[in-house]
């Protein structure tokens, strides 16, 4: 006999970095995180920005995750309670574009716990109001189509979204660009590469603003016997 799973599952303890830890990724490009990842960290593109790219919208928390599954929202609605202010709900919706992950009033809702803001690999219905309410939101989409509020559901534990593997105290990093996740055991490292990314971005900007037609690297490439010229 297989018995019915819990309606909800809440994993007892959630972990969440330091209050230090969550400021060094503040007003930080997703760009600028992806390149200290070496090149990780990046959730799909079909994860974008609600309200589009021209929105000036960007936050960065730590994550609190929630797996609702396919057309339901239980687990993110009690995800509500176990929210710390600067959190950024991550609600896994199993990839399903058929409804809604969320709409105006459960983005206000988040809103009005502290959240910083929200991401989703689902649609949000009730766009008007979405927007209204403020709050960063990052989807799949825009749909007027109601989802299920009956479970199961789990919240802190880990999900998959995006390409990626997200679990509560992972740093997430959204902007225009996307959305980026930092896991929880390379926040430091990342950190100290942010540094070193700063600094290299910022030199790099000069000397393109200086007039840089080409990279040196890509001068001395075209020159060397690692590129053939054929007729």
């Amino acid at each position: 006999m297989i018995e019915a799973p819990p309606t909800l599952t809440i994993k007892s303890t959630l972990r969440r970095p330091t209050a230090a830890q969550i400021a060094a990724f503040q007003g930080v490009p997703t760009g600028y995180v992806v390149d200290a990842l070496y090149g990780g960290g990046a959730l799909s593109a079909a994860i974008q920005p609600c309200g589009g790219r021209d929105l000036d919208r960007a936050a960065a928390g730590p994550a609190l995750t929630a797996d609702a599954g396919a057309a339901d929202v239980l687990a993110t609605f009690a995800a509500l309670r176990f929210l710390e202010p600067g959190d950024i709900i991550v609600t896994a919706f199993a990839g399903h574009t058929g409804c809604a992950a969320a709409g105006d009033r459960l983005v206000g809702m988040m809103k009005n716990c502290g959240a910083a803001g929200f991401v989703t690999d689902g649609p949000v219905r009730d766009y008007p109001g979405v927007m209204a309410v403020g709050l960063p939101v990052w989807c799949a989409g825009i749909t007027p189509a109601s989802p299920h509020s009956s479970g199961p559901g789990t919240v802190g534990f880990p999900v998959q979204i995006g390409g990626h593997q997200i679990a509560t105290g992972d740093m997430i990093v959204a902007d225009q660009d996307g959305v980026v996740v930092v896991p929880f055991e390379r926040i430091d490292e990342v950190i100290v590469e942010l540094d070193r990314v700063k600094a290299a971005e910022t030199a790099q900007d000069a000397r393109v603003a200086a007039g840089l037609r080409i990279p040196a690297w890509v001068e001395e490439l075209l020159e060397s016997d690692r590129t053939a010229y054929k007729d």
